[in-house]
C-alpha cells in the first residue's frame, strides 16, 4: 500500500474517532457500578447515595435526620471530554441535557443544572420539571440559552432533588445524555418545565381572577378546634385574619366549578395581603449564609388529600387531615417559598406553576397550605372581611372552559 494513502487513511480514522468521541455524553446506567457520578448534599442533614440497578440507577434520599426540609441533594459529573465546546461560538448551538426518570412519590419536581469551573451564578442554567405520577417513566430535557463555556473549561452536568421532605425517597434514572445541539434543529425541550423563580408578571396579563371560597387556620396544639373567627381589633372593628406561626398554618380552597374543563396555559399568581408581620432572627450567623438565607419566609404547599370539601366554619386540623399523617395529606415538597411583604396591606404575589394550577382546577390538589419557614408570625387578611379586595386570590389564564 502506498505510504501516503496509508497515512491518509490513518488520519481519516483519527478524525472520525475524535468526532465520534465528542458526539455526545450518554450514560445508560447498565454497568455493575456507577461510573463518574458523585453525590452532593447541602443546607441540612439529608443523606444520599446512588446505586446501580438492572439497566437503570436509583438515587436514595434519606431526609429522616434533617430538621427543616430546605435541603438540596444532587448527582453531578464532568462531561467535558464528550463535548465539542468550539460549537458554542456559534449562537445556533447550545448544550442540551436529557434524562429518563421515574419518581416514587408524586407530584414532585426535579431540576437540571449545568455549569463550568468558572460559573458564579448557578441559577442561570437551571430548570425544574414537574413529575406528576409514580407509574410512568418521564423524559425531561433542558437546553441552555447562552451557556458560558469555551475550550479549556470543565463542564459539569447534574440532576437535583430539593426540599423533598423528612422521610425516605427514591428516584430512578434510565439514562442521562448531554450534547451540543443546533437549537434550530433540536426541537423543543421535553417534560413539564417549571422555570425557577420567574419574574412576577403584570396582573393585567391574566384573564381570570378568582377569590378564595374557604380560608381558615389549623392549629397543631389544638387540632380539634376551629379558628374561623380569628381576628384582631383595628379601629374598633374586628378584622378577620389568617395568622400563621410555627404551630398554626393557613389553608385555602377555591371553587373551580366554573372552570371545570379549563386547560391552564401558563403559570399564575397567588395574591395574599399582609395585615401584620413579625420577622427577625440572625439565621445567617447561626447557620451560615447559604443555609441561613432560606429562613424568615413563608412556604406555600399543595394539599393533596384529606377532606376535599372542608368548610371554613367547621374545619379543624383533625377534620382536614382525617387523622392521616402530614405526608399523606400535604405535599412535602413545597410549591414556593416567598419573602413576606411586611405591610400593612402589603401585597404578596407568589408564582403558582402551570402544573400546580392545573391540579387545583382538576381537583387533584385540594387547596393550598401556607406555613412559616423560620420564626415568622404573619397575619394575612381573611375572606370574611367586608373589604374583599384584600382576600386571597388566584390569577391565571386558560385556553377553554370559561
Amino acid at each position: 500500500m502506498n505510504i501516503k494513502l496509508y497515512m491518509a487513511k490513518i488520519i481519516v480514522l483519527l478524525l472520525i474517532s475524535i468526532t465520534t468521541s465528542k458526539a455526545q455524553f450518554l450514560d445508560e446506567f447498565n454497568k455493575d457500578k456507577i461510573d463518574g457520578w458523585f453525590a452532593m448534599v447541602g443546607d441540612g442533614t439529608p443523606e444520599m447515595r446512588i446505586i446501580s440497578q438492572e439497566d437503570y440507577a436509583t438515587i436514595f434520599i434519606d431526609g429522616t435526620k434533617d430538621k427543616y426540609n430546605v435541603y438540596w441533594t444532587l448527582i453531578k459529573r464532568d462531561v467535558t471530554k464528550w463535548l465539542d465546546l468550539t460549537k458554542l461560538k456559534d449562537s445556533n448551538f447550545q448544550l442540551r441535557v436529557e434524562a429518563k426518570v421515574r419518581v416514587h412519590n408524586a407530584p414532585r419536581r426535579l431540576n437540571f443544572m449545568v455549569n463550568t469551573n468558572r460559573t458564579v451564578n448557578f441559577h442561570i442554567d437551571l430548570m425544574e420539571f414537574d413529575i406528576p405520577d409514580t407509574t410512568n417513566w418521564h423524559v425531561i430535557s433542558m437546553t441552555t440559552k447562552k451557556f458560558d463555556a469555551k475550550p479549556g473549561d470543565t463542564v459539569y452536568v447534574q440532576m437535583a432533588a430539593t426540599d423533598y421532605g423528612l422521610e425516605k425517597y427514591q428516584i430512578d434514572i434510565d439514562y442521562y445524555r448531554a450534547d451540543i445541539v443546533n437549537i434550530k434543529e433540536a426541537g423543543p425541550d421535553k417534560g413539564i418545565l417549571v422555570p425557577y423563580h420567574p419574574p412576577i408578571p403584570n396582573l393585567k396579563n391574566f384573564a381570570n381572577q378568582l377569590a378564595v371560597k374557604h380560608d381558615c387556620v389549623i392549629n397543631l396544639d389544638f387540632p380539634e378546634v376551629n379558628f374561623n373567627d380569628l381576628h384582631i381589633k383595628e379601629r374598633n372593628e374586628n378584622i378577620f385574619v389568617l395568622d400563621i406561626n410555627t404551630n398554626q398554618w393557613g389553608i385555602l380552597r377555591w371553587d373551580f366549578s366554573k372552570y371545570r374543563d379549563a386547560k391552564i396555559t401558563e403559570a399564575g399568581l397567588l395574591e395574599l395581603t399582609s395585615q401584620s408581620v413579625t420577622l427577625g432572627g440572625n439565621y445567617v450567623k447561626a447557620l451560615g449564609e447559604d443555609f441561613g438565607m432560606e429562613f424568615g419566609k413563608v412556604r406555600v404547599i399543595e394539599i393533596l388529600s384529606g377532606d376535599p370539601l372542608w368548610d371554613q366554619s367547621t374545619v379543624t386540623y383533625n377534620t382536614l387531615t382525617q387523622n392521616e399523617k402530614y405526608s399523606n395529606v400535604f405535599n412535602t415538597q413545597m410549591v414556593y417559598d416567598f419573602d413576606v411583604e411586611e405591610g400593612p396591606v402589603g401585597k404578596n404575589y407568589i408564582t403558582i406553576s402551570k402544573p400546580v394550577l392545573q391540579r387545583l382546577v382538576d381537583g387533584t390538589t385540594k387547596g393550598l397550605l401556607i406555613r412559616p419557614l423560620g420564626a415568622v408570625d404573619a397575619s394575612f387578611y381573611a375572606s370574611e372581611n367586608q373589604d374583599e379586595s384584600n382576600s386571597a386570590k388566584l390569577y391565571f389564564n386558560n385556553s377553554n372552559g370559561n
